[in-house]
């Protein structure tokens, strides 16, 4: 059995989706909150799929589903360097 408090501790996933109404911008600022409470050098991954089997096969329409799987995909790299690296041509 899955410990949510472990996954969730601060129940932020959770309650979201008993809040009526709410949008997916709101859904992806309390996810934001929640991946911030993570502990450092975790996988986000390891935590997201077992909050998306819990939550997402009942609420599969849900926009923090969606935000929950949008969490699962891998960023795209932006091909930019900061610093002196972006400023000085090679």
């Amino acid at each position: 059995m899955i410990d949510f408090k472990f996954l969730d501790p601060r129940g932020l996933i959770q309650e979201s989706y008993k809040i009526d109404g709410i949008s997916a911008p709101e859904c992806r600022s309390i996810f934001l909150d929640w991946a911030l409470g993570l502990p450092a050098g975790v996988a986000m991954q390891d935590y997201i799929k077992p909050l998306i089997d819990h939550y997402g096969q009942s609420n599969g329409d849900h926009p923090m589903t969606q935000t929950l799987r949008e969490g699962l995909e891998t960023a795209p790299a932006t091909g930019r360097r900061g610093g002196r690296a972006a400023r000085v041509a090679e």
